[in-house]
């Protein structure tokens, strides 16, 4: 402001030269008129900075501000590229105003703009698990939102499924807890209704995970793999493996968290409304400004439960006890506990180790020789039954 008061005096003089009082102030000829030019109209005040936002908006006639205004309060939290979508497909003729020009009249109506992020995430995948997606079903993310608590003090947990070719919101289920038999009846209902994908990408968390477990494989993911699903893990500490899940996630949050509903019943009418919405009228802009509901189609790979195994000749099937334990050698080896109950494929290998296979997964080799002797349990008679019991009673 010193600057600019120093020069609009000097060059305010009898027979100043301007151009020459330009050149030494080091600023052109135009911002040196226009500074004198406010400074004859307005005085002292003209030489302050100015908007440069325009103050007129040209061509948008009131009825289209109106069908603006009525979009943006159906909904709020979504910017100025979806109201001109939802604009084109609600039959909008001729040019539509631009992005610019929508954002611009949502700040004169006094609604703020909705903040987009710094960059935008994408998916990254580790060197042996590379993902291909080419269509809907090639890859489903799963994760849980993280709890929160509706208003009468009920905790719950939102689990979450989404398709990632379409960006297609699967799964939106309030459950009670994150345990494995909570959750697997949800992906049960969900694999009648939609079939199953070719993989599934989840976290290292529970309960997908288990990194104690060979292969990381919990009781959960074991199942799936059972089914003919490839189970593929982002890495530990990297929630951008999965970020365009995490992106849904902060959505979820502006829009559902943060007016949490009286009761988990009224939650979930509130969510699958929600997933409604996100699935059939929310225009992506990954996808082309189309929504998800216009690219996903049902798997043809339909539910039929657990798949029968089929092993290589040179290994021999065992079935996993409940303890997660296999028969081998006259041996008791500990395998796992998650893939309890079902049919593993075992061999001795050069070294003497045990190695034992899951469906099409490596769970590793284990130590034959320092495993304990099995031992038959003994036969007792019926007879004697009724007197035990009465011994121990």
């Amino acid at each position: 402001m010193e600057l600019r008061r120093e020069f609009v005096l000097a060059a305010s003089a009898p027979n100043a030269n301007v151009k020459q009082l330009c050149r030494d102030f080091g600023i052109s000829r135009n911002n040196g008129y226009k500074w004198l030019r406010r400074f004859k109209a307005h005085g002292e005040m003209g030489l302050e900075d100015q908007s440069r936002r325009p103050q007129n908006t040209k061509g948008i006639d009131g009825e289209t501000v109106l069908r603006l205004l009525e979009l943006r309060h159906r909904y709020p939290n979504w910017g100025a590229k979806k109201m001109q979508a939802l604009l084109i497909a609600s039959g909008y003729k001729g040019r539509p105003p631009s992005t610019k020009t929508i954002a611009r009249i949502f700040d004169r109506a006094g609604e703020p703009r909705v903040r987009k992020p710094r960059r935008r995430l994408r998916l990254v995948v580790r060197e042996h698990q590379d993902l291909e997606v080419h269509g809907p079903n090639d890859v489903w993310t799963v994760d849980f939102k993280g709890w929160w608590r509706t208003r009468n003090g009920k905790r719950f947990e939102p689990l979450t499924v989404r398709d990632a070719f379409s960006r297609y919101v699967l799964c939106l289920r309030m459950l009670s807890s994150m345990a494995a038999k909570a959750a697997k009846p949800a992906f049960e209902r969900l694999f009648e209704a939609n079939g199953l994908p070719k993989v599934i990408r989840v976290d290292n968390g529970a309960p997908f995970a288990c990194t104690s477990a060979p292969a990381g494989l919990s009781r959960l993911s074991a199942w799936w793999t059972s089914l003919g699903i490839r189970v593929s893990f982002s890495r530990p500490a990297h929630p951008q493996d999965n970020g365009s899940h995490e992106r849904m996630h902060a959505d979820m949050a502006n829009e559902i968290e943060s007016d949490p509903a009286g009761t988990p019943r009224a939650q979930q009418r509130i969510a699958d409304l929600w997933r409604q919405q996100f699935n059939t009228v929310r225009p992506h802009e990954a996808i082309g400004m189309k929504t998800p509901a216009d690219l996903y189609r049902s798997s043809s790979l339909r539910y039929r439960g657990v798949r029968l195994p089929s092993y290589p000749p040179n290994q021999a099937v065992r079935r996993v006890s409940r303890l997660g334990c296999v028969r081998y050698a006259g041996r008791t080896v500990f395998v796992s506990e998650s893939v309890g109950g079902f049919e593993v494929g075992v061999r001795k290998n050069r070294q003497g180790r045990l190695a034992v296979q899951f469906y099409g997964v490596d769970l590793g080799t284990f130590d034959l020789e320092a495993s304990p002797l099995h031992r038959r349990p003994r036969f007792i008679s019926p007879h004697l039954i009724p007197k035990i019991k009465r011994a121990l009673a």
